[in-house]
């Protein structure tokens, strides 16, 4: 387990790493190629230091990488500002966006596909905004009114993801708890689930419910995020969130088994169809 900017040096190193190989040349040749000193190249692999965006350009062009996509993911990992629409936006709020925090939207900012099991709240991605506040509130209580303003607008400027010319693809799987816990008083539930019916009817959105008959399930010991990306699945990563900070899992081992957890989730959660179905049940007090 690692905070996020260290695995995404890793990341980055490890792609270099595997870019350079397939060209066949050892980092000293490649070092040449840029005018650095061998040991510069070991350490951006290793993720031992972390790099300028400007030294990432360097390497690619080096490596004649041209894929637009893989270039700016790979430039993003480096802390690159480039990017044009959804990308970068939450740089304005860095006052008041914790680093891991900030670490977590521009992943989900680049990547193709998020799984996720929710077992308490609503995905941030799917929250009404009374539903956000309310969420927020009780997270950060005690917070001045315009930091928590500031983070509810940017809990909803995150779902632009799910708008975007190439959508997230968002596949989520609830515990009833989430459905059945009330988060703002009934008005505001009630507009929530609402919302997630709206939602799941996305052709990018595949939502099911874990409803309290299935008993224990292998998600009981907490939520967690995968984020899959489409150019290399070696950048995937698992995300843990804690009350202080969040957690990056980027090891195979740890990649396959939270995978399998997520496909054996949605094995024994509703189909999407029955989720729907049962969304709106609740809703009408059933």
């Amino acid at each position: 387990m690692q905070h996020g900017p260290a695995v995404r040096r890793r990341k980055l190193g490890a792609e270099l790493r595997a870019l350079r190989a397939r060209l066949g040349l050892t980092s000293g040749e490649a070092a040449r190629l840029v005018g650095w000193h061998q040991s510069k190249v070991s350490r951006i692999e290793t993720g031992a230091s972390g790099v300028k965006p400007t030294d990432v350009r360097l390497l690619l062009d080096a490596y004649g990488v041209e894929d637009p996509e893989l270039r700016e993911l790979l430039l993003m990992l480096a802390g690159s500002d480039e990017g044009g629409g959804r990308h970068h936006w939450w740089h304005a709020y860095r006052g008041v966006l914790p680093p891991t925090y900030r670490d977590f939207i521009s992943l989900e900012s680049q990547a193709r596909a998020m799984r996720t099991l929710e077992t308490s709240v609503v995905p941030g991605l799917l929250q009404t905004r009374e539903y956000a506040r309310a969420v927020t509130r009780a997270a950060v209580a005690g917070q001045p009114q315009d930091q928590l303003d500031a983070l509810v607008e940017v809990r909803l400027a995150r779902q632009e993801v799910l708008r975007a010319e190439r959508p997230l693809e968002l596949s989520a799987v609830l515990d009833e708890a989430v459905l059945r816990r009330e988060v703002g008083g009934p008005g505001v539930m009630a507009r929530q689930l609402e919302r997630l019916i709206e939602a799941a009817r996305l052709p990018q959105v595949r939502l099911q419910v874990l409803p309290f008959a299935s008993g224990a399930h292998i998600g009981i010991t907490g939520p967690f995020v995968i984020f899959s990306f489409s150019s290399t699945s070696d950048l995937d990563v698992v995300v843990l969130d804690h009350l202080t900070s969040s957690l990056y899992l980027e090891r195979k081992e740890d990649l396959e088994a939270y995978t399998e957890a997520f496909t054996t989730l949605q094995f024994h959660a509703l189909s999407p169809e029955d989720s729907l179905d049962y969304i709106a049940g609740i809703g009408d007090g059933a």
